[in-house]
């Protein structure tokens, strides 16, 4: 073998199935070998003593997007990717929004002009479809699947971006015939609005207010049916952002019974709480999201749904609104909770809490934390081909973290575009200190070490159904999957 260009050396490697202590050697981007004595390299990174671990992917992230209110996010392409890079991250998967009357060529000609020339790690996108017209379901989902774009998102709510029943159905067809993942936002809109304008006609605009708007029922009915109609469909669906015990154990029983389902939660439902919106003024506002934030007793529920693998996802959810008149307070000082934008960054901290929380406190598996990171998300998403794992043949996409480094969480040590934090003042121990993005050191000891475009857009790979459930022979159930027959 010739001169490798990057060796590892004396690091254990922690794979989402296994681990053993080796080097490894990169060369052309790729992991060329494993093992000892592998041969020269031009540079070396010792890692004794730490850990050597897939490069991650967050595939639920919101980059340089206009929300349906007009609302574009803080983070760019290059402010997001930065920050996702220090957070231990080689690759990511943001949204290409949709907004009515778009066609889904033009949008997705839009996210590659924003994100080619700025993001610094790898990148595809999911879309989001909100006008599904004849020519979007005919024409141009299939041409974007055709691009690598093989997972798409919908909404079971938000007056603007929402898709009905019967939508759905059309869309999961669609979906099922190219081999495409369907993401679902599942909440039920009547219940939100029912329940908002009760609240707002007796005076509750608070944002504390905006828990109890988004009742608990809304999202456990709304993935109940998101789960039927795909299973009558008999295509793969992943309920994201998870943060009720009911809507996991909708999960878990859809799986259990042999449906096509994943699930996806994110830290905000694991380490933060309702009262956190209950602050003086509108400071609440900044931990608004949707679906909301629940107590105490439901985040350990949602620990012990990461911990037994009803979810298969752990992902930021990075809506990154700035505290001002361009994010949080677009519609005044003193918004409704109904007109705050919703969402909170994370981007950069979704890994070191789950390590600090979950590995460093046994709650998961140095194993669990690796698959959680990039294997399941590679997978899932049609990229195990190139991303996940450290494997001889795949991309260069590594973290090497020092499990015993200790920092408090404080916003002016974060590389986003915003201007707080919601988990300022944790105390996290175990923190990626390199980041190497197909071979090249993208972060070392605190420094960005790449340029700004250095990042490759990901062609993904139709989603693999095989060995998943739902595959029954008709004569053996000829009431289930009854509709994937009449495509």
């Amino acid at each position: 073998m010739s001169k490798l260009d990057l060796l590892i050396r004396g690091g254990r490697i922690v794979n989402a199935g296994d681990s053993f202590r080796s080097d490894i050697g990169i060369k052309d981007g790729t992991i060329a070998a494993i093992g000892a004595e592998i041969g020269p390299a031009r540079r070396i990174i010792e890692a004794d003593g730490r850990l050597v671990l897939p490069g991650g992917i967050e595939a639920h992230c919101h980059i340089e997007q206009e929300s349906s209110g007009g609302i574009m996010t803080a983070d760019d392409y290059y402010s997001g990717s930065v920050s996702a890079a220090f957070g231990g991250n080689t690759c990511f998967v943001p949204f290409a929004a949709q907004h009515r009357g778009q066609s889904l060529g033009d949008v997705l000609n839009t996210y590659h002009e924003r994100a080619a020339p700025k993001s610094v790690i790898d990148y595809s996108f999911h879309l989001i479809v909100s006008d599904p017209t004849e020519k979007v379901l005919n024409e141009e989902l299939p041409a974007a699947f055709a691009r690598g774009i093989t997972s798409f998102k919908i909404f079971m709510t938000y007056d603007k971006l929402i898709i009905d029943d019967s939508q759905m159905l059309e869309i999961l067809a669609v979906a099922r015939q190219h081999g495409a993942l369907t993401m679902v936002h599942a909440e039920n809109n009547a219940m939100i609005k029912w329940m908002s304008g009760r609240l707002e006609e007796r005076g509750y605009g608070e944002p504390r207010f905006h828990a109890p708007s988004h009742p608990r029922a809304a999202e456990s009915e709304a993935i109940n049916r998101a789960v039927e109609l795909a299973t009558f469909i008999d295509t793969p669906v992943l309920i994201v952002h998870v943060s009720t015990e009911e809507g996991a154990r909708r999960i878990a029983d859809a799986r259990y019974a042999g449906h096509k389902v994943f699930g996806e939660t994110c830290p905000q439902y694991m380490f933060l709480e309702a009262r956190d919106m209950d602050l003086p003024d509108v400071e609440g506002a900044k931990f608004c999201c949707s679906p909301p934030l629940r107590d105490k007793a439901t985040q350990q529920k949602i620990w012990r749904a990461l911990q037994n693998g009803t979810f298969q996802m752990y992902s930021s959810d990075h809506a990154p609104y700035r505290f001002d008149e361009t994010g949080k307070l677009s519609a005044g000082s003193k918004p409704s909770f109904t007109r705050v934008a919703n969402g909170v960054p994370g981007i950069e901290l979704r890994l070191p809490l789950l390590f600090s929380e979950g590995v460093n406190k046994g709650r998961i598996s140095l194993h669990h934390f690796a698959a959680l990171a990039a294997a399941n998300a590679a997978r899932i998403y049609g990229m195990d081909h190139r991303k996940g794992s450290i494997t001889e043949g795949k991309d260069a996409d590594i973290a090497i973290w020092d499990p015993q480094l200790t920092r408090v969480v404080s916003h002016a040590d974060l590389h986003d575009n915003m201007d707080y934090t919601p988990y300022e003042g944790m105390k996290l121990t175990g923190w990626p200190v390199t980041v190497i993005r197909r071979g090249q050191i993208v972060v070392h000891d605190g420094a960005l070490c790449v340029e700004r475009g250095s990042g490759e857009f990901i062609v993904r790979r139709p989603i693999d159904t095989t060995g998943m459930p739902g595959k029954l022979a008709p004569e053996l159930d000829p009431a289930r999957n009854f509709g994937a027959r009449l495509l």
